[in-house]
């Protein structure tokens, strides 16, 4: 018998599987499909990530939360999808009966229809696991021409390529996400367009490695980020997440020329031991990843500069975590993502000689925390007094009457103002920091 079109969307991890779930809810309610809380849904999209165990255990547990229901009622069926699928699609098709459908990253356009046959089916249980991480299978939709639906009216994600042949020991994505490929450029315009034409103001571009972008078609990423930032009505472009060996100085030139370009820049080093760098397989010393910094500096005033960072990594000692530490004090990142090192199964790090004991990685972590939020407070302070052009672009979590967004930097900003101002660009002065946001007044 089959099942309502009602569904519901959960997504867990970065922006590409929130951009990939929207694309699938967008086509779905094109078709007719109803949107709704995921205790009315009969089919629940799990779109997860597999980078981190942690986020790897979260969905296994969300998965554990259906049982109970599944034995009253058969209900909800569930679709997993995203590069988690991809690791334990298989696993979640045979331990829990209610996954129906498992799809890999790049068989996203694909999902309407195997949405559908299993809203039909019930019974059918559908395996879209890439076999070949070389093949790009079904990254398209049919219906690429209608506006993407968003959470967000007024900021939008685009992405421009889909995977990584990099290969750093401890990570998982080319095998889950297969291998690098940048999207057509007519097709990433188009979309932008698109997305400007219903309102978007910003607009962020997507990438395991973004500035790797046109290698393998011929172009650059400096050649599309100014492509972008000169549409007709696009105000703020940024973009995420960049490699330090790909930086090229033409794209900071790019940044520095052009005032819709956000001088906010994600550039992740990992460690800042050059030892760690080799065995991590980063393709950079830690001298070049200075240099790379000094330079983008001096074209790019004003940047605001965040990185990832990893303490913990197997054989990491003490003096290489040190290195790591005055990295953080010699740099002075805006903020840090940090990371205990996490073994991915599959990957070459995970068998390594020299683990360190999960204590002796934690320990680490609350240390380069601890004194990266110090420089974050600081940095945050001395702009006390400083006015910025700030997109009000949603309601701030906590706090009535209170709005929240980012100045081109991309430093959260919590000001008061009314429903009124959403969508508009406002001039905030900074009046108090912390080290997570600013807090300002509407000038």
């Amino acid at each position: 018998m089959a099942v309502s079109k009602k569904f519901c969307v959960k997504v867990y991890g970065c922006q590409m599987n929130v951009y990939d779930a929207d694309r699938v809810r967008t086509v779905l309610c094109s078709r007719g499909w109803q949107e709704v809380g995921e205790s009315e849904a009969e089919i629940i999209m799990i779109t997860g990530c597999s980078v981190r165990a942690k986020a790897e255990q979260k969905v296994w547990s969300e998965l554990g939360l259906y049982d109970s229901s599944w034995k009253k009622s058969q209900r909800p069926l569930v679709a997993l999808t995203g590069c988690i699928a991809q690791r334990i699609g298989l696993s979640a098709l045979n331990r829990f009966p209610y996954v129906r459908l498992v799809a890999g990253p790049r068989h996203i356009g694909f999902l309407p229809d195997a949405i559908e046959q299993i809203s039909t089916h019930p019974k059918s249980r559908i395996n879209l696991l890439d076999d070949d991480p070389r093949e790009f299978y079904g990254l398209n939709f049919d219906s690429d021409n209608i506006t993407i639906k968003r959470e967000n009216k007024y900021k939008a994600y685009v992405t421009i390529a889909h995977g990584c042949d990099n290969f750093c020991t401890y990570c998982i994505v080319p095998y889950v996400r297969g291998r690098f490929v940048s999207r057509k450029p007519d097709e990433v315009l188009d979309e932008c367009r698109m997305l400007i034409d219903d309102g978007v103001k910003e607009i962020t571009l997507l990438g395991q490695n973004v500035n790797s972008y046109g290698k393998d078609i011929g172009l650059s990423f400096a050649w599309l980020l100014e492509k972008v930032a000169g549409l007709d009505g696009i105000r703020r472009v940024r973009f995420v997440t960049s490699l330090p060996q790909d930086f090229t100085g033409e794209i900071a030139d790019v940044m520095a020329g052009n005032e819709a370009v956000c001088p906010s820049l994600n550039l992740p080093v990992q460690s800042g031991s050059t030892r760690i760098l080799r065995l991590m397989n980063r393709k950079y010393t830690r001298e070049e990843y200075t240099d790379k910094v000094r330079m983008i500096r001096e074209k790019v005033p004003g940047l605001g500069l965040t990185t990832d960072l990893i303490v913990g990594f197997p054989g990491e000692t003490e003096e290489d975590f040190a290195d790591s530490m005055s990295l953080l004090r010699e740099i002075r990142f805006d903020l840090v993502h940090s990371a205990a090192y996490s073994e991915r199964e599959g990957t070459p790090a995970a068998t390594m000689e020299g683990a360190l004991p999960v204590e002796v990685r934690l320990e680490r972590l609350n240390r380069l925390n601890a004194l990266q939020d110090s420089i974050t407070l600081e940095i945050n302070r001395a702009l006390t007094g400083e006015v910025f052009e700030v997109l009000a672009d949603d309601f701030a979590p906590k706090g009535e009457g209170l709005l929240q967004g980012r100045t081109p930097s991309d430093k959260v900003v919590i000001f008061a103002g009314d429903e009124s101002l959403l969508g508009q660009f406002v001039n905030v002065r900074v009046t108090e920091a912390e080290a997570w946001c600013l807090h300002g007044e509407l000038v």
